[in-house]
């Protein structure tokens, strides 16, 4: 049985899934990358390698054009071999107990990766869980995070996005971000 929660908010979709963010059919999908957009282990690898060299020559160019990536900060691919069109990179932080402001940095991620997908016109997007993996983001803290980031977001105003999906690779991360959803849509709709 596929895990899958969904709502609605502002015309828009707003999901959560279980699954591999590599084999989605959004417009882009989200990369949970290092600064130096090289690829790395966890999803930014999956990505990478999924994707094929497309991904990493794009990578290469930007950052030979301005530097290494921020956190909080985002960049567009082409998705390569991808079934979706584009990969937005984005870093979050490093965990370091979350008084170093990491709780804005990631919101900033998030953000960052919306504002790329809608000036884009892109309809829609997927994320994994940002900094959650090798950066030790507690998922019970980042879900929240993401969530209500994404959320704010598409209360705002009408954009080019329709869709949003977070796609979860684990029942762990997926029963943290189900918390935080249930408890984000409860307060408004």
């Amino acid at each position: 049985m596929p895990a899958e929660l969904s709502g609605e908010i502002n015309g828009a979709t707003l999901k959560i899934v279980q699954g591999d963010i590599t084999k989605q059919t959004t417009e882009a999908i989200v990369n949970a990358a290092n600064s130096s957009l090289m690829g790395g282990g966890g999803v930014d690898g999956a990505i990478h390698r999924a994707g094929g060299p497309a991904i990493l020559e794009e990578c290469r160019r930007i950052v030979a054009e301005q530097g290494r990536l921020p956190p909080g900060k985002a960049v567009i691919t082409t998705g390569g071999n991808l079934k979706a069109r584009y990969v937005i990179h984005t870093v979050g932080p490093v965990w370091h107990g979350g008084s170093h402001g990491e709780e804005a940095t990631l919101a900033s991620a998030y953000r960052e990766s919306l504002n790329l997908a809608a000036a884009r016109n892109i309809s829609s997007i997927s994320f994994p869980s940002i900094s959650t993996g090798a950066y030790g983001y507690p998922v019970a803290e980042a879900a929240p995070v993401a969530l209500k980031t994404v959320a704010d977001f598409l209360r705002k105003a009408k954009s080019s996005l329709k869709e949003v999906v977070f796609v979860l690779y684990d029942s762990t991360t997926f029963e943290a971000y189900a918390r935080a959803f249930r408890e984000i849509t409860s307060k408004s709709g």
